[in-house]
């Protein structure tokens, strides 16, 4: 998923040059979306693993 939202930045960087604002916008907000989806997944996981490796004793 980090993939994906570093494809649509560097769509929107490339837009942006290019001077197609609409195209810009659009990519970097998904970009945005798509970040912080992967973001929240993480910390899920993350809390996840931790609390199970807690529980085991070890």
């Amino acid at each position: 998923m980090v993939y994906w939202a570093l494809m649509f930045l560097l769509v929107a960087f490339i837009a942006a040059v290019f001077g197609f604002t609409g195209i810009a916008l659009a990519a970097a907000g998904i970009a945005k979306l798509l970040f912080f989806i992967f973001l929240v997944l993480f910390v899920i996981t993350l809390a996840t693993h931790l609390t199970r490796r807690g529980s085991t004793g070890i």
